[in-house]
């Protein structure tokens, strides 16, 4: 079998960087296919694809939410236990911009802008999760612990 060749993305760097053990799972992206098309391509649970959502609070502030593919985010309760009036998703053109990647392949590693990263607490307790590795059509198979040791994220209980 061929080895893989991984692109040499900011998400990619951080995770060698680090000292991170992942496996490069690159499918065809599909155009607003999210985590469903990954699922499916990668032939992995959707809940265990985890899905970076970039985020804003009403004064403007962005923020990361990292939660199962499966699962929406319940934003009035993550504005309750960020004590906020209210979390908005960040359009598009900021997104990109505050991260430095492309919407459909935003990833918590390596963004451009430090942002504060908030993770649905039961995302730790998989054995594995697969999670964007900075480019569209690509993801990485890594521990959840990971998350911990790179992001340093707060846990939430926001899923529905």
């Amino acid at each position: 079998m061929a080895k893989i060749k991984t692109p040499m993305t900011q998400a990619i760097r951080v995770l060698k960087q680090h000292k991170v053990k992942f496996v490069p799972m690159p499918y065809k992206y599909e155009d607003k296919g999210g985590t469903k098309v990954s699922a499916r391509e990668l032939g992995v649970d959707e809940f265990q694809v985890i899905k970076t959502l970039v985020m804003e609070d009403d004064q403007g502030h962005p923020l990361i939410v990292l939660m199962h593919g499966s699962c929406e985010v319940s934003l009035k309760h993550l504005a309750r236990q960020l004590k906020v009036k209210q979390i908005s998703p960040c359009a598009r053109e900021k997104a990109d911009r505050l991260t430095g990647y492309q919407t459909g392949g935003i990833s918590p590693f390596g963004t451009k802008q430090e942002l504060p990263v908030y993770v649905e607490e039961s995302i730790l307790g998989l054995e594995k999760i697969c999670i964007n590795g900075g480019k569209r059509g690509l993801l990485v198979e890594i521990e959840p612990q990971a998350l911990v040791t790179i992001l340093n994220p707060t846990s939430v209980s926001v899923a529905i």
